[in-house]
């Protein structure tokens, strides 16, 4: 994967850079999506949701997978809109410059933003479907949904009767080794690295920061908080992201 030579105003070549936006949380909470691990992050709120999206009490308990249930019918990421950052990736790769965003996120809101399926990887898998743990069927959670809220508030499989979850990565599960492989490419291949509202202490996402750097990437940190690879940076960023973010990518476009 490389960068693209398209023809500008004056007819020569313009370089335009690969630009790889790792994105985590806090991209999202301008779009009234909480995070996990801030200050006023779910977990830290009540330590106790993370049985919630544990795979193994999730397929062992049915208390556990009721109450995820109804956590899902509580949670905001389903109706949440884009806000002014994704809208800005969106733009930028409409511009003709390359980009490829490797999401932290579940919420889908960057290909709500009008940003292609194939220019994202979701490393954590995505809110907007179940799979069936038996069998692999998928379908959209939308349609879950509507049976918990019909009365059946541990829905099963409708094509073999297995428990059904979220698509998403829960914690005791891995990534998917493709998805991660092609992110660990991204990473290689680009020459502008964005880690975007994400405290990149999760790992392995938070390591492509750092292969980005190790070949050459200009590394950009966009994120209130100090992260553990602010040292590698060539830029850090503290502002907030809805405005800053928008800015910084006008500079590739």
């Amino acid at each position: 994967m490389t960068s693209t030579e398209e023809p500008a105003a004056t007819g020569r070549p313009q370089h335009r850079p690969l630009v790889a936006i790792l994105s985590g949380a806090g991209i999202s909470t301008d779009s009234g999506i909480p995070d996990y691990r801030g200050p006023n992050g779910l977990w830290r709120r009540d330590p106790d949701a993370e049985k919630l999206v544990t795979y193994d009490v999730y397929m062992a308990d049915p208390e556990i997978r009721r109450r995820s249930w109804r956590m899902r019918q509580e949670s905001q990421a389903l109706g949440a809109r884009p806000n002014a950052a994704h809208e800005a990736v969106a733009a930028l790769a409409r511009s003709g410059t390359p980009v490829r965003v490797i999401t932290q996120n579940v919420d889908g809101l960057h290909q709500l933003a009008g940003l292609p399926e194939r220019k994202v990887l979701e490393l954590h898998g995505t809110a907007r479907a179940v799979t069936c743990t038996r069998c692999h069927a998928r379908s959209p959670m939308a349609q879950a949904l509507e049976r918990v809220a019909a009365g059946d508030p541990d829905p099963a499989c409708l094509v073999c009767g297995g428990i059904l979850k979220s698509a998403t990565v829960m914690f005791g599960e891995r990534l998917d080794p493709q998805v991660l492989g092609t992110a660990l490419g991204v990473a290689k291949a680009a020459e502008v690295f964005v880690a975007v509202g994400t405290t990149l202490q999760v790992q392995p996402a938070a390591s492509l920061a750092g292969v980005a750097a190790e070949h050459g990437a200009r590394l950009i940190i966009v994120n209130a908080e100090p992260t553990p690879y602010d040292a590698l940076a060539a830029e850090v960023i503290r502002e907030p992201i809805g405005t800053a973010l928008p800015r910084l990518l006008g500079r590739f476009g």
